[in-house]
């Protein structure tokens, strides 16, 4: 019998740091310890585009970055595959066609990517793949038909977004070849949405109010 498939991944952006750890990394080396689930964790590098479009450098600095601290936590790359999101063309072609069952309405509509666009400052200038970038991650879950996906709670909105695709495409389409996914998330919600050094509401990698795994280090090293 298989196992369940959980999927799961980050925008490489910059370093990862402690808010990332409790939302929802902690989480995936207890699932790979586990040892219940095929799992696969990615560096979404194309998602990353969507707001640094025009500084791809720090996207190219911060894939390695960012699979070093997958190492860091615990992920065991002899359990888990790790890969690069643009290297499987297929994922965005399949972008593509998700973007033909949702509409403009419903991706405005999305409490996370309203709050991100808040964030960034965007105004009326939002990247078209910012907006949309819900469905790449549609593609991602359901091109590995992912029974579970371990996120932060401030994603529960893009998982819902995923299972109304799963549901529409299998409806349009008269199948049942994509599989409808849940969420996996923090225990204590209040640690899910770990406060920026900045009094902000969460650590976030493009605002810099965050507790970076090499901080820690230096600060556990010094004790």
């Amino acid at each position: 019998m298989s196992k369940p498939i959980i999927l799961t991944g980050d925008r490489p952006t910059g370093k990862l740091h402690l808010g990332h750890y409790v939302g929802s990394l902690k989480n995936r080396v207890l699932l790979q310890n586990e040892n219940k689930y095929e799992m696969f964790v990615f560096l979404a590098d194309q998602q990353a585009l969507t707001d640094h479009a025009k500084e791809s450098e720090i996207i190219k600095d911060s894939i390695a970055n960012v699979a070093l601290d997958y190492l860091s936590v615990g992920l065991d790359p002899e359990r888990v595959t790790i890969f690069i999101q643009s290297q499987i063309p297929e994922l965005a072609e399949l972008t593509m066609y998700y973007m033909n069952l949702v509409s403009l309405a419903r991706l405005e509509r999305n409490p996370t990517v309203k709050t991100e666009i808040a964030q960034k400052g965007f105004g009326e200038s939002i990247p078209t793949g910012f907006l949309v970038y819900p469905i790449s991650q549609a593609a991602d879950i359901t091109a590995f038909k992912a029974n579970y996906v371990p996120v932060g709670n401030d994603q529960k909105p893009m998982i819902e977004q995923t299972r109304e695709i799963v549901r529409s495409f299998n409806h349009a389409y008269k199948t049942d070849c994509l599989v409808e996914p849940e969420g996996i998330y923090p225990k204590n919600e209040a640690a899910g949405r770990l406060p920026g050094l900045d009094g902000n509401a969460k650590m976030s990698k493009s605002l810099g109010n965050g507790i970076f795994f090499l901080m820690t280090l230096i600060l556990f090293v010094r004790k």
